[in-house]
């Protein structure tokens, strides 16, 4: 059991996952790397439709993506998006070897 703010939950508490790296790799497109040393691929495109995230539909405010804290933002941290929805809403990326 473990207390968070005065509420006492069973079990150990979880690993807090945090983005350590941030990349580029298509139009809305990003490659995520966690402290879990996983790399994941999160496509942005879904975020549109919600007003906040519409900016990020302008190249030059998409691809000044940063680390800012345990995970990514934009737009000098006024746009940003939990490092668990990051996780949670991308996929496993897997680099295939050259034969």
């Amino acid at each position: 059991m473990y207390i968070i703010d005065g509420i006492a939950y069973a079990g150990e508490p979880a690993e807090t996952i945090k983005v350590t790296d941030v990349k580029i790799i298509d139009r809305l497109c990003l490659m995520l790397t966690f402290s879990t040393g996983e790399k994941r691929i999160f496509d942005a495109q879904p975020l549109l439709r919600y007003p906040v995230y519409t900016s990020l539909q302008d190249a030059e405010i998409f691809n000044a993506v940063r680390i800012d804290g345990s995970t990514i933002s934009w737009a000098d941290g006024t746009i940003d998006i939990a490092p668990e929805t990051l996780y949670e809403q991308s996929a496993p990326y897997e680099c295939q070897a050259w034969a």
